[in-house]
């Protein structure tokens, strides 16, 4: 195996600025994780059908998609330390919005403000994950992912124990939690913006290594398409879980909106668990090689969750939300290996894709839904894990060594 050396001046790893940065994405995508667990308030409540709710999710990812690759390419050319706490507060204002809309078109502004934030809080918080990870990039972006997935497998419990009692108006009291994440994105930002002045003075940038070999455009444009495939398989299929699988659960199997969304928790939970392992390992092994075997166990469970028994029903979904969401940071990191002098850009594709994809996906399932029905639309979207399979065919990395 090559072996690269990592250069000095990448410094060694600023664990407290990488677990911070994990927390906001924590408390960030906590934010973003009350849109789904409203669903099915939102469905008894105002009457709206699996469309309209495919629809609010459309509003959200699609702006948080759009944005981010545009906020990480401005932010390439001119760091903004200071777009991190406003990102949050635009979410704040979202959030606000949508606890006290009494009609859905509000609910749909408010969800785009919300949109807008998460838009400029993850190429920016990549970025800064990025700079304190010295040479433990799987690691670093590992503790930044978590924390975001962490947030996102808040969603069953935030419906279940806030939502199902409160009803819509118990969306106020994450006002606490973006107020929070403000002011530890003000300090965060303050670091952001010494580190940068230290890289001035220092007479350049810190030594933008990739772990892959040498590329022409020609194949970095083949690697990024197999990566976009990856990311639209994995996207869509976790949108089907995480937003209308609880449907499934209530129709066939007779659960309580309270029982069902504990098991979406429990893959949200396990997928949180995978992210987490997934960075450090890919350190060990590669990336390339994690990014196939998040891709390969998940077939045959996908394959067969319709058609089994609700016990059955809790292990498959454990395994699934663990190894299907191994390649999460891994993923990003790979991309920006491909590109290094784009961090922003590729981490703003990447993630800003995965939003993308869940906001098509929700749109799409949720007219499937009403079309052909529930059950029917959980066997076709079984069968997107298939789709990963394009990671084969990427490019082998190298490990990263220190001198």
């Amino acid at each position: 195996m090559a072996k690269i050396a990592t250069s000095p001046v990448m410094g060694n790893p600023v664990y407290p600025v990488m677990f911070a940065m994990g927390a906001c994405h924590l408390l960030n995508d906590s934010l973003q994780a009350v849109i789904p667990a409203m669903f099915p308030i939102l469905e008894a409540d105002l009457g709206l059908t699996f469309t309209q709710l495919g629809l609010i999710a459309f509003a959200l990812n699609m702006v948080a998609s759009v944005l981010q690759p545009v906020v990480g390419f401005i932010s390439d050319k001119k760091p903004m330390p200071f777009a991190l706490p406003f990102g949050m507060a635009s979410s704040f204002l979202g959030m606000a919005g949508l606890a006290f809309a009494p009609e859905y078109w509000m609910i749909v502004v408010s969800v785009m403000f919300l949109g807008l934030g998460s838009a400029v809080f993850h190429p920016e918080g990549s970025r800064v994950s990025f700079m304190a990870a010295g040479h433990r990039r799987g690691l670093s972006q590992s503790i930044y992912q978590v924390g975001g997935n962490s947030g996102q497998a808040l969603a069953p419990l935030i419906s279940a124990f806030i939502l199902v009692p409160l009803g819509q108006q118990g969306a106020a009291l994450f006002l606490f939690v973006a107020a929070l994440g403000i002011f530890i994105l003000s300090r965060i930002s303050i670091w952001y913006k010494a580190e940068l002045a230290r890289q001035r003075a220092g007479n350049g940038r810190k030594a933008l290594l990739s772990s892959l070999p040498e590329l022409s455009k020609k194949q970095v444009g083949v690697a990024l398409a197999l990566l976009l495939i990856i990311i639209f398989a994995r996207s869509f299929y976790v949108t089907n879980i995480t937003s209308f699988y609880i449907f499934h659960l209530i129709e066939e199997y007779g659960l309580t909106i309270q029982k069902g969304q504990l098991y979406i928790f429990l893959f949200l939970a396990l997928g949180a668990a995978g992210t987490f392992f997934g960075g450090p390992l890919a350190d060990r092994i590669g990336r390339k090689n994690v990014i196939v075997l998040s891709l390969l166990v998940p077939i045959p469970l996908a394959l067969v969750l319709p058609y089994v028994s609700v016990g059955f029903v809790v292990v498959l979904l454990a395994f699934i939300g663990f190894f299907i969401m191994l390649s999460f940071s891994v993923t990003v990191v790979y991309a920006q290996e491909l590109v290094p002098s784009k961090i922003g850009t590729m981490s703003g594709l990447t993630v800003g894709l995965a939003f993308g994809m869940g906001a098509i996906g929700g749109v799409a399932i949720g007219v499937l839904m009403d079309a052909i029905g529930i059950y029917e639309t959980m066997v076709v979207v079984s069968f997107l894990p298939i789709m990963g399979l394009a990671g084969m065919a990427l490019p082998k990395d190298r490990k990263i060594t220190v001198a």
